[in-house]
């Protein structure tokens, strides 16, 4: 027992390091803050750079929102579930396969919306829109000292945005308000020399484009399905937003569906999304109707954020925690302490022998085989024997007496009569003899000779007690 103790309490001081270790790892985890150099756009994320808080919002209004993590082919599958919106939002932290931006392209000249919201997006989830090709340029590069949690360092000396024209997008939209770290957008045609590429629209005012390029589009509803609505329109990038320096904001087709490009991630972003219009911005390139049945679900990468779907829903729950870890290690314990038990340490020691013999077994087991063979003779012969003994000692004479003189000196000693005990004594011998006798009136003539031992107090002791019990 004392060797059995020490092991549990090795155990429970192992297990007790284990959860300090995993604890203070997590707790450590936990504290790094969000940079702009690095940021985690996921809509799982709480923090500055997070998107929870424009998730949260959206399915509380009764928008059909999804976390989507699983890989993008799974949108073209027939029993995943009706997406209309796809949202990208920030630098994924898993790069995008080009099968995955083929399969998402594919998924969207199907009539799917993808949004991406980044400020420097993939180029292969970027087209060519006809003609013309897009891409995007950093103008100022976030710093270790900037803060995305301080508003005001974040937007310092940029002055809120307003739509360059009434829009879709910018529908309700008075003004809204990015950051410093804003991307231009470029828009140009591959056809012309390098030197000569320029953005469609560089006017500081965009209020002019360059004579070669033709007038963007008034824009239009959602594409419809058949072929003849969709020859006729263009598939010229439109401008929504933009600043003096380049475009912040543009969609274009992609066969039925559409791209849209907004290159300011911060703008919705939890500490970016309450400034301004940029909540109403955000609702409005995300689109659909809260409640509405006939509209899609808006779905959030996150697949390219590091949260795949496992294949255990279990390990999925607890992903990013210290409790996976803490059971890995419980179970290595476990089996290391099942095979140190499992082998032999010592010499060899014989098993307990355990006496399971009776004093009653060959009492019993005589009784049951007299049962089986209806020998009842042998029963009584078992019991009548003790029972005259007893009574010649009461008597005082011999064991051999003849049983009138046994019976005579027992009346005479007690309330019972000579003619009652003679006649107990002399069935019991003619049934041992040989008489007929059945079962039922083997058990009435036992009976009767323990009344007559009870009735002179002639007790029986505990074993024979028992012994004649097992008989009856």
């Amino acid at each position: 027992m004392r060797q059995r103790l020490g092991i549990i309490i090795t155990i429970v001081l192992a297990l007790g390091v284990l959860v300090a270790i995993n604890s203070l790892a997590y707790v450590q985890d936990e504290k790094s803050q969000d940079s702009e150099l690095a940021p985690n756009r996921s809509s799982y994320n709480s923090g500055s750079t997070g998107t929870r808080a424009l998730y949260d919002f959206l399915s509380e209004a009764g928008y059909k929102v999804v976390r989507w993590r699983e890989a993008p082919e799974r949108l073209l599958a027939a029993s995943s579930p009706k997406v209309q919106t796809f949202v990208i939002i920030g630098r994924p932290l898993v790069s995008i396969e080009a099968d995955e931006a083929r399969s998402l392209l594919h998924w969207v000249a199907r009539g799917g919306r993808l949004v991406i919201i980044d400020r420097r997006p993939d180029d292969s989830l970027l087209p060519p829109a006809g003609d013309w090709s897009i891409t995007t340029e950093f103008v100022n590069y976030p710093s270790l000292g900037d803060d995305p949690a301080n508003a005001e360092q974040m937007t310092k000396d940029v002055k809120p945005l307003r739509p360059v024209q009434p829009t879709r997008l910018t529908r309700d939209v008075g003004s809204v308000q990015s950051s410093r770290f804003f991307s231009a957008i470029k828009i140009f045609t591959p056809d012309k020399d390098a030197a000569s590429k320029k953005p469609a629209q560089e006017d500081s005012d965009f209020d002019t484009i360059l004579d070669e390029e033709p007038p963007p589009p008034e824009p239009v509803a959602p594409l419809a399905a058949d072929a003849k609505s969709a020859g006729n329109v263009s598939p010229a990038p439109v401008v929504h937003l933009a600043t003096t320096q380049a475009p912040l904001l543009v969609d274009y087709r992609h066969g039925h569906g559409s791209i849209v490009l907004l290159s300011d991630s911060y703008m919705v972003s939890n500490n970016g999304i309450s400034l301004k219009d940029n909540l109403r911005l955000a609702i409005n390139l995300l689109g659909g109707n809260p409640g509405s049945s006939s509209e899609g679900m808006i779905a959030f990468d996150e697949f390219h954020q590091g949260r795949m779907t496992t294949s255990n829903a279990f390990v999925g729950y607890f992903a990013g925690t210290p409790v996976l870890a803490i059971a890995g290690q419980i179970v290595l314990l476990v089996m290391l302490i099942l095979w140190t038990r499992g082998r032999r340490f010592a010499r060899p020691v014989p098993l307990v022998q355990v006496d399971r013999r009776s004093s009653l077994e060959f009492v019993a087991t005589m009784a049951e085989l007299q049962q089986r063979a209806h020998a009842y003779d042998l029963a009584i012969e078992n019991i009548y024997s003790r029972t005259r003994r007893v009574l010649a000692r009461y008597a005082g004479v011999d064991y051999n007496s003849p049983r009138a003189e046994i019976a005579a000196r027992v009346a005479s000693r007690s309330t019972l009569t000579a003619h009652q005990i003679e006649t107990l004594m002399r069935q019991s011998e003619e049934a041992i003899n040989g008489g007929g006798i059945s079962e039922r009136q083997s058990i009435h003539l036992v009976k009767r000779l323990r009344e007559v031992e009870n009735a002179l107090g002639l007790r029986m002791r505990s074993r024979e007690a028992k012994q004649t019990a097992q008989n009856i």
